[in-house]
């Protein structure tokens, strides 16, 4: 039987950061090596906005779980029921978008957590465990310690209930994805504006009251996201996997027509 692991929540729980890849453009399992190979933690397999299938991300989680790099996948809203089919089958943490009450969070733990903390039911055998047998009170146990469930406050109303998110039970991350914020804000792509590092700010004061971890997801300048981490976020996607394709390819090919 394989080590239940979550590379992410181990760097947390060091307080390190964990850095993750978002992938809505890769449809095989092959990403998780290369987000391995390129130092990050977990990949954010996004299922909001990508055309991914259910079973392309379970390959996804396979593969990912199985080098090292724990796979996290965004699911379309607070009360999707998918998301306990996809930690059945191999995801290790759901992201949650769109929550903007605590009540919203609960729900989300309800769906992810067994137990006493949730009620997602049980079933045989887990990839988590290599499908190994094993007694369903340890299975369970071991599953709820080691898998993440991280709400994104993406509203104004979110903003407002950043201590009330934090307070819920069973919820590990609060993440702020600074994008839809900004837009609600009537600041779109203003990334850096003063409202949203307040913000910031506080969602990283209500996580270390409540013993949860702060992430970011979104703005994408090293600067900022390398204040973020010193003032105490500890869950950051790093880039898309499109995105990085792109900045590269454009790189390259500027290079080579400079010399012509």
């Amino acid at each position: 039987m394989s080590e239940f692991r979550n590379a992410a929540l181990e760097r947390m729980r060091a307080d390190q950061v964990a850095l993750g890849m978002a992938v809505r453009l890769c449809r095989s399992g092959d990403v998780a090596k290369v987000a391995k190979t390129s130092g990050h933690d977990f990949l954010f397999i996004d299922l909001q906005h990508s055309v991914l299938s259910l079973e392309t991300a379970s390959d996804m989680c396979l593969v990912a779980a199985g080098c090292g790099v724990a796979p996290l996948v965004r699911v379309i809203g607070p009360a999707n029921p998918e998301a306990a089919r996809l930690l059945d089958c191999g995801a290790m943490g759901i992201v949650v978008p769109d929550v903007s009450t605590a009540e919203q969070a609960r729900r989300a733990v309800a769906t992810c957590k067994f137990p006493p903390i949730g009620r997602r039911t049980v079933f045989a055998a887990y990839p988590h465990f290599d499908f190994a047998s094993v007694p369903v009170a340890e299975a369970t146990r071991i599953m709820n310690e080691n898998t993440l469930v991280v709400c994104m406050v993406e509203t104004r109303e979110g903003v407002a209930n950043l201590e009330e998110i934090a307070a819920v039970e069973g919820v590990d991350v609060v993440h702020i994805g600074c994008n839809d914020l900004l837009y609600e804000m009537g600041l779109p792509g203003k990334f850096g504006h003063p409202d949203v590092a307040a913000a910031i700010d506080r969602l990283i004061a209500g996580c270390r009251k409540h013993g949860k971890f702060a992430g970011v997801g979104g703005d994408r300048d090293p600067q900022r996201q390398a204040d973020y981490i010193r003032k105490g976020v500890r869950f950051m996607t790093t880039q898309s996997d499109l995105a990085m394709l792109v900045a590269e390819a454009t790189r390259r090919t500027q290079a080579l027509r400079a010399v012509s």
